[in-house]
């Protein structure tokens, strides 16, 4: 009889537990962590010190149970803080469908505050943009197109000057190296390297880390990734511990630094995005808006 009571309030225990992580993933979506970072760029221009950069990442809009409030409050979060430039890094939708006007407008009316606050907004897509499995070019481009119909720069394996009001228009150039999705296959690190002067200061985006590790060295001193989620479930203290590491058998290098991973000299931050993974929970890792600031040592 003690084995029986012992096993049924343990079963009770059990269950009581598991329904309170569920009601706390269901909540800690709606909260965002606001990580406040300092990134040291070689050669960064005078213009340049101290001036910040922020991003976000992995919208997923589409997916049932959405993250939309919570991707809203995000900008509004940049807008708030006013950075030189803003940079997002894929994943904005779920499923990118034949037809995905709808989830598209609900992206263009979040982002929309940041280029009416004049913040100069990059982009490149991530894996989902592309209706992920099997990849479809088509709709990839729609994404693109459907963003910079609002103002937002998206970046294929590019490179281009970062233009921001708080930075005098013949001040030397700071550039943002943009990589293709990585899953998709329009990942091409030497092309976007190709068009950029040599030694030239660079912040480096992508949607996917493993793009990070086609770096050569010394080439991606600041370089800011999404995709993982930071795992989307983990356990405290245990980042490679998480539900998709574990679960869905991926490679998540975690969020935040990255350490041990690429080239000499390249450095690789992880933001844990705003959206979910076939699930609209999460537990121990909460949305997050990254703030770089920039110096130059």
């Amino acid at each position: 009889m003690k084995i029986t009571n012992l096993l049924k309030y343990s079963a009770l225990g059990f269950l009581g537990l598991l329904s309170i992580l569920i009601v706390w993933g269901l909540i800690e979506p709606k909260f965002i962590d606001v990580e406040e970072e300092t990134a040291i760029i070689p050669n960064l221009p005078p213009a340049w010190e101290g001036k910040r950069i922020g991003q976000v990442s992995d919208f997923q809009v589409g997916m049932w149970w959405d993250n939309t409030g919570t991707m809203r409050d995000s900008i509004k979060k940049l807008v708030e803080e006013k950075p030189a430039a803003v940079l997002i890094s894929g994943d904005f939708l779920y499923h990118s469908l034949p037809n995905p006007s709808e989830e598209l407008s609900k992206v263009k009316t979040a982002i929309q505050p940041l280029i009416e606050a004049n913040i100069p907004t990059y982009a490149v897509l991530g894996n989902h943009d592309y209706s992920h499995k099997p990849p479809k070019p088509e709709l990839g481009e729609k994404v693109k197109a459907s963003l910079e119909e609002i103002g937002v720069k998206v970046l294929q394996n590019q490179a281009v000057k970062i233009n921001s009001p708080l930075v005098k228009a013949d001040a030397q150039p700071l550039y943002i190296v943009g990589i293709g999705a990585y899953i998709a296959n329009r990942s091409n690190v030497g092309q976007a390297l190709a068009e950029l002067p040599s030694d030239s200061p660079r912040v480096v985006m992508m949607h996917n880390p493993a793009s990070f590790a086609a770096f050569p060295p010394q080439t991606a001193p600041l370089a800011v990734a999404g995709h993982t989620h930071g795992g989307q479930i983990r356990l405290p203290f245990t980042p490679q511990w998480s539900w998709i590491s574990l679960v869905k058998g991926e490679e998540v290098y975690g969020d935040a630094w990255i350490k041990n991973y690429g080239e000499e000299g390249n450095n690789l931050y992880v933001n844990r995005g705003i959206g979910f993974s076939d699930i609209p929970i999460r537990i121990n890792c909460a949305p997050e808006v990254t703030l770089f600031t920039l110096r130059s040592q």
